[in-house]
């Protein structure tokens, strides 16, 4: 079955168009991703505002005309924590299905957890050890723990990119203070989600969306960024703490010009790499994968059939 997939993020709407058989993604026809930063503003105001909204219906303008033209029978619109968050949301939902004809489905944070989850571990083999998935979004960052394709725990916490810059980041580039703050948020956000014992004992962690894959092209110095190269890489906490330990001396307008990151997030990283870095630290993580099976994978699988 074909099917497309609409991820509307905080930060990001991306794109998937995959065909899915005996419950396996086994093309990937189009995957491709826009910078709308739907959230920026909601966790001050509560709601989604209007110049966030037009950028948004400009890239689903775009998508919809990109499904019409490959015949995809079936288009899910799964949408995040900015419109989960929002006071509005409901309404742009019901305005989604109305203008484009999308399934859509505002998840919660465990939906979303479970969906990423699925997406990471799909075509893992069983495995007893001890998998951490989570996945770095604009407005929350989901955590799944679990045993091969099996997941045992999972939560979203209020510790995305664009969160944490509308809140803490006022000068660019950043200060210190401003550093230190996120840096506090997040830990006193994860640890007051996530008990001991489930950070504890991982054998593996695996790491999805924006910021992983950017800093692992980072860490390539990928003029030009390739899937092949950043699906499976494995980064570690030092090359973490050596990327943001020089992103964060730099402007906006120089992080723009840092091979293997994408102009458009430019403004998110240093929030992004900051929560990656106390991820780390907190699960006492070495080293990560870098994975590009992530939500949309997951709700790919989740969706086809129905």
């Amino acid at each position: 079955m074909k099917i497309a997939i609409v991820d509307i993020g905080s930060n990001t709407t991306r794109l998937l168009i995959a065909e899915v058989e005996d419950g396996r993604v086994t093309e990937e026809y189009v995957r491709r991703g826009m910078v709308t930063r739907l959230g920026a503003g909601v966790d001050a105001t509560g709601a989604l505002n209007p110049k966030a909204l037009a950028r948004e219906h400009e890239a689903l303008a775009h998508f919809h005309w990109t499904i019409e033209v490959t015949h995809v029978p079936h288009t899910v619109a799964v949408m995040t924590s900015a419109v989960r968050d929002a006071a509005n949301g409901e309404q742009f939902a019901k305005d989604v299905k109305a203008r484009y004809g999308f399934e859509t489905h505002i998840l919660t944070g465990d939906e979303e957890g479970q969906m990423t989850y699925r997406g990471a571990t799909a075509e893992a083999g069983k495995d007893d050890s001890r998998l951490l998935v989570f996945d770095i979004g604009g407005g929350s960052t989901e955590f799944v723990v679990g045993q091969g394709t099996t997941p045992s725990f999972h939560v979203s916490t209020q510790a995305g990119v664009v969160r944490q810059a509308d809140r803490h980041i006022r000068h660019d580039p950043p200060t210190a203070e401003e550093l230190e703050a996120i840096a506090q948020d997040v830990r006193d956000t994860i640890t007051a989600a996530v008990p001991l014992e489930q950070r504890v004992r991982i054998d593996q962690a695996i790491g999805v969306a924006g910021t992983p894959t950017s800093l692992a092209a980072i860490d390539q110095r990928l003029k030009v960024y390739d899937s092949n190269t950043v699906h499976g890489y494995h980064l570690t906490a030092d090359a973490c703490a050596a990327i943001l330990a020089r992103l964060e001396k730099m402007s906006l307008a120089q992080r723009k010009q840092v091979p293997g990151l994408h102009p458009a997030r430019a403004n998110v990283i240093i929030p992004g790499a900051v929560i990656l870095r106390e991820v780390m630290n907190l699960f006492s993580l070495q080293a990560i994968e870098v994975s590009e099976h992530d939500i949309l994978r997951g709700a790919a699988l989740s969706y086809a059939g129905r």
